[in-house]
């Protein structure tokens, strides 16, 4: 059976790739509503084609979710990606779709429009070959995360619980190897209040919230700990008001990134202990984990067994990798649902302006995807 999915999939990659050109050509950033709901548009008119109901979830400030619905019964399969890019509108007419060298290039080709083409084809020859999967399907597509979605995250959540596994559409790492573990991410702010004076006429008088946080970044420096890959940046310092006066005040932008949510709430314990060096100065810390880890347990080593010994009766073997970045993903893991990440073709240039989708690729990572939504 695998090698007729393959068969089918090679068969249709002129329209996996014309599909792919027609979503990259329908600009989506995240900040226009608008744009996006003309994929969504777009995209329930495909699954309208292939006898799917579309439900659109509006979303505050965003675009709709859409959430497809394929079979009768409980602890559906889950595949999820999401609609919106980070490109503005106007990049397509900087950047406009081409193939070369087997590459097809565009501005949210690889992150992830080639996985929302991906699963519309993986359907189709499922459809094609007269065969059904042995559960539902949810498709649940949104519009907001690389900005974080939390307007629909208790949704989101709610149908991975409902689910028997998620298979998330990300892009794999370059070389094709799917994510088994993903770090999760917080953003953090300290604050540092001193006092203020003239450091000319009296300097003692003042205490100065620059030096203090100097203090302070050394200090979240060591809490950097690669070997556990846990890691601690200071992105943004801001500080003072003039060179000739001692800081009143100076804060810092800290993002922390950690491969299990306890070593994520030991950081954060960590920084909210942190104390000040200066006597009389004094510090505030704000922020939070903003994205729990996808971690590599037993039931998502299951899972990715079962896409190896799929791609194994394809023809290709089937890497596994862990990434820094977080997705949606790392939410249906949290919940406890296995979580496959980084499904959609191979490719490189995410966020890049060299971004880009292997033509090859988009024939084999449909039939993965297929032969998953058969099998499991």
């Amino acid at each position: 059976m695998m090698q007729r999915i393959l068969d089918c999939t090679i068969s249709r990659s002129p329209h996996i790739v014309e599909t792919l050109r027609q979503l990259v050509e329908i600009e989506s950033p995240s900040t226009e509503p608008a744009a996006v709901n003309r994929l969504n548009d777009f995209l329930a008119e495909e699954f309208a084609r292939l006898d799917i109901q579309v439900e659109r979830i509006p979303v505050p400030n965003g675009g709709d979710v859409l959430c497809a619905r394929y079979g009768l019964g409980n602890r559906p399969i889950m595949i999820l990606g999401h609609l919106d890019t980070v490109w503005p509108l106007g990049t397509l007419s900087q950047r406009p779709v081409r193939v070369e060298n087997g590459r097809l290039f565009g501005p949210g080709s690889f992150d992830m429009k080639g996985g929302l083409g991906v699963a519309l084809h993986a359907m189709q020859a499922l459809r094609e070959l007269n065969v059904s999967p042995r559960r539902p399907l949810t498709f649940f597509f949104t519009p907001l995360e690389e900005v974080g979605g939390k307007a629909y995250r208790d949704r989101l959540e709610t149908e991975a619980q409902r689910s028997q596994c998620v298979l998330v559409l990300e892009p794999p790492m370059p070389g094709g190897a799917v994510k088994t573990a993903r770090k999760g991410a917080g953003k953090m702010t300290l604050r540092v209040r001193g006092r203020a004076a003239h450091p000319g006429l009296a300097p003692e008088q003042g205490i100065s919230a620059i030096t203090e946080l100097a203090h302070q970044i050394l200090r979240l420096a060591g809490l950097n700990d690669p070997a556990r890959g846990v890691t601690v940046n200071v992105g943004v310092i801001r500080g003072g008001l003039r060179s000739n006066v001692v800081a009143a005040q100076a804060e810092a932008e800290i993002d922390i990134r950690f491969p299990t949510l306890q070593d994520g709430q030991q950081i954060v314990a960590a920084i909210h202990q942190l104390t000040p060096v200066l006597e009389g100065a004094s510090l505030e810390v704000s922020g939070d984990i903003s994205a729990p880890p996808l971690e590599r347990t037993d039931s998502v080593v299951a899972l990715y067994q079962q896409a190896k010994r799929v791609a194994a009766e394809l023809g290709f073997d089937l890497p596994e990798a862990s990434t820094g970045g977080a997705s949606e993903g790392c939410y249906t893991a949290a919940v406890g649902t296995p979580t496959l990440d980084g499904l959609g073709p191979d490719g490189d240039g995410a966020h890049a302006i060299n971004e880009h989708v292997l033509i090859a690729s988009l024939p084999q990572r449909t039939a993965l995807l297929a032969g998953l939504m058969l099998t499991l």
